[in-house]
């Protein structure tokens, strides 16, 4: 283990479990015993980690989120209360399907609303945001602003949060004046 973690005393860590430098884990969390966690990271009340999920750096997972076997989170992102990870396309409680599992992974810097669910085997972009409940079943571009069920992009976001109107293909985010640009299905920070 590292140095100043917080670990609450109702939390089970798992020996074998690597946790980062700095990092916070509150009430009732379970981590196995091959799951990384990085540096200054924080975990809400009555969050799981399985075996062989891999944390980045500063992610922020609210209360009542499991992280399932084969699931990826890189550094920035954010997790919302009670969002749902599945890993196999079609479970059925009486045949085992660990093999199958599916590699799902989210990129720096994106969020993932309350109660959201993230269908197994796709890749969450960096910076972009899932709307609270929404379900994703397919990849989701950098910087996509994804809402419904199924979830559809509805706007670009920037990498602060902002959504972007644009006027001529240019956006301007509001709350630092970055400048971002459409082209082909993806969008470019100038």
């Amino acid at each position: 283990m590292s140095e100043n973690i917080f670990i609450h005393p109702t939390a089970v860590i798992e020996k074998g479990a690597e946790i980062g430098a700095s990092t916070k884990i509150w009430h009732f969390c379970h981590f196995m015993p091959e799951c990384k966690v990085g540096n200054h990271c924080n975990f809400g009340q009555n969050v799981f980690l399985d075996n062989n999920v891999i944390i980045g750096d500063r992610v922020k997972i609210q209360n009542n989120v499991s992280v399932y076997n084969s699931v990826v989170i890189e550094d920035d992102v954010f997790l919302g209360p009670s969002m749902v990870f599945t890993n196999v396309i079609n479970p059925r409680s009486f045949i085992e399907r660990k093999n199958e599992f599916m590699k799902t992974i989210v990129r720096k810097g994106a969020t993932i609303g309350a109660n959201a669910t993230i269908v197994c085997g796709v890749e969450i972009g960096s910076y972009s945001m899932v709307g609270a409940g929404s379900v994703i079943t397919k990849d989701v571009p950098a910087y996509a602003l994804m809402m419904g069920n199924p979830a559809l992009q509805v706007g670009w976001v920037s990498e602060e949060g902002h959504t972007l109107e644009f006027i001529d293909n240019i956006a301007v985010c509001p709350g630092t004046g970055k400048k971002y640009k459409v082209a082909t299905n993806s969008l470019l920070k100038l």
